[in-house]
């Protein structure tokens, strides 16, 4: 049994599926994830591969504050994640509800929603910052 927990964990670390969901924003971290994952950073040589269904991913890269309107929708996708699932929180935005807290509508950063793994902070957050996220979040699966 150790061999074959072995190879899922190997497996894991090395394929990490994305799915991005913006839960609102000025759409600047969007514009940086989409660059992200074009073929000019080539994260799929990384392992990084872009997934559009919720069952299949491993990742929920997200951006943006929590609305009142992106809050049960945001749950729900998790929710729909198999496990073992992870979520980054990209920009300050995501981190923290960035420059949108104190709006009558707005929730907080992802965490307020559901539970984060890993914060990268940034107005927009570089791309190279996302890749090294994520590959530090490669590093703590076991």
């Amino acid at each position: 049994m150790s061999i074959i927990k072995s190879i899922l964990r190997w497996a894991r670390k090395k394929s990490l599926w994305v799915l991005h969901y913006n839960s609102g924003g000025c759409n600047g971290c969007d514009i940086e994830i989409v660059d992200l994952l074009t073929p000019r950073f080539d994260v799929e040589r990384l392992g990084i591969l872009a997934e559009a269904s919720p069952r299949h991913a491993d990742v929920l890269l997200c951006t943006g504050p929590v609305t009142a309107q992106s809050r049960d929708r945001l749950i729900q996708i998790y929710n729909q994640m198999p496990a073992p699932k992870w979520v980054i929180a990209v920009g300050s935005c995501g981190c923290s509800g960035g420059v949108f807290t104190g709006s009558y509508n707005i929730h907080g950063g992802i965490d307020k929603a559901i539970p984060v793994s890993m914060y990268i902070p940034g107005c927009p957050c570089r791309p190279e910052a996302v890749i090294a996220g994520i590959l530090k979040l490669s590093e703590t699966i076991d």
